[in-house]
């Protein structure tokens, strides 16, 4: 019956939600407050659905955190500029896509989002050892066993679920809960 697959997929993804501790991601908001208050930087990158899961939250980030009508946070999906990305790939290589532009734009005490099903892409890899090298905050959120991202990351932030749509689904979850969150709280005070 069709009824079952959905379900299924309510099942799993409900048991995943109340099985986590959430601590990491209040990390990632106080994190996020942090950058919004000083005028540092986020940044986002991801790979296939998790790309366009960074370009959207970005968004949100930017755009739908201040109710007041104010400025939101100075955020940038690494996987938004296509050209950048294929002159990259094409000059340097795929796994360096996120990282050079690291290089480039981040300072000490930005954050790094990195958004993974896997987390054991090698351009996710990198980025996290860039920031990690800049002395940016770096956090991963990550399924299946968290992969090489999930030690490379100072906060990582793991569903242990082998499920690559519900990973996918998580990582707007925990976002979609910073922005709440941001929302609620502004800028908050040093």
């Amino acid at each position: 019956m069709m009824s079952d697959v959905y379900n299924a997929y309510i099942r799993r993804i409900d048991k995943v939600l109340n099985c986590f501790s959430w601590e990491p991601v209040h990390q990632l908001s106080l994190s996020l407050q942090r950058v919004w208050r000083t005028g540092n930087k986020a940044f986002l990158c991801g790979n296939g659905g998790s790309d366009g899961n960074a370009i959207h939250l970005a968004n949100d980030f930017n755009y739908g955190i201040d109710k007041n009508g104010g400025i939101g946070m100075s955020v940038e999906a690494l996987p938004a500029n296509a050209a950048v990305l294929t002159c990259l790939a094409n000059d340097k290589g795929y796994e360096t896509i996120f990282s050079q532009q690291l290089k480039v734009k981040a300072n000490p005490d930005d954050v790094l989002i990195v958004l993974s099903g896997s987390g054991n892409s090698q351009n996710v890899i990198s980025a996290l050892e860039v920031g990690n090298d800049i002395g940016m905050k770096t956090f991963a959120i990550l399924g299946y066993s968290g992969g090489k991202c999930k030690t490379l990351a100072q906060y990582p932030i793991h569903f242990e679920i082998d499920d690559m749509q519900i990973s996918e689904d998580l990582q707007l979850i925990v976002g979609h809960m910073c922005m709440q969150w941001l929302a609620e709280n502004g800028i908050g005070e040093e």
